[in-house]
């Protein structure tokens, strides 16, 4: 009895394996959709600060686009490396729209006919709106996803919106 009671024991205290569902079942329609909608928002502010450096004069918003575009770049790969744990097919839900702070394809045409202070007056506002709905969107993926691996990521490209958006705020200012 007391050789049952001290195996009972011994085997109660030691670590079990942790089983459960695969990734992608911890996914849900909220992560899935804050995903689906960041990579086109991060590929269409990228294509804006890819214009850049043939459109402004000011080296130091040139800079601000470059750093801009890589770190999207970065985010891109991070967003498809979960929709890939997720099992979802990148189908582009949202190929061609219009949504707010995403770049629109109509800013993308004045932003390549244009040179100057009027090219760094739309990066500018376009980035900040940018970030602004970017910060909006992580923030609602925080509170209602439920994959860890999203919300973890959610709460980085938040916080960095958050910096960029402080940064363009007091540094960069175009003249109407």
């Amino acid at each position: 009895m007391w050789a049952l009671l001290a195996a009972l024991l011994v085997t109660g205290c030691t670590p079990q394996p942790v089983t459960g569902p695969p990734r992608a079942a911890a996914f849900n329609a909220t992560d899935t959709a804050w995903i689906q909608l960041m990579i086109p928002m991060n590929e269409r502010a990228r294509l804006l600060t890819g214009l850049a450096p043939s459109r402004t004069a000011d080296p130091a918003l040139a800079e601000l686009a470059a750093r801009t575009g890589t770190r999207l770049r970065e985010e891109e790969g991070r967003l498809r490396a979960l929709l890939d744990l997720a099992g979802v097919p990148d189908t582009r839900p949202h190929e061609g729209h219009d949504m707010p702070g995403m770049v629109s394809l109509g800013t993308l045409a004045e932003a390549r006919a244009a040179t100057g202070a009027a090219f760094e007056r739309i990066l500018v506002d376009s980035l900040r709106a940018h970030f602004a709905q970017a910060g909006t969107l992580c923030a609602n993926e925080q509170v209602s996803g439920s994959a860890k691996e999203a919300k973890e990521l959610a709460d980085t490209l938040g916080r960095t919106a958050a910096e960029e958006l402080g940064r363009l705020g007091t540094t960069h200012r175009p003249e109407p």
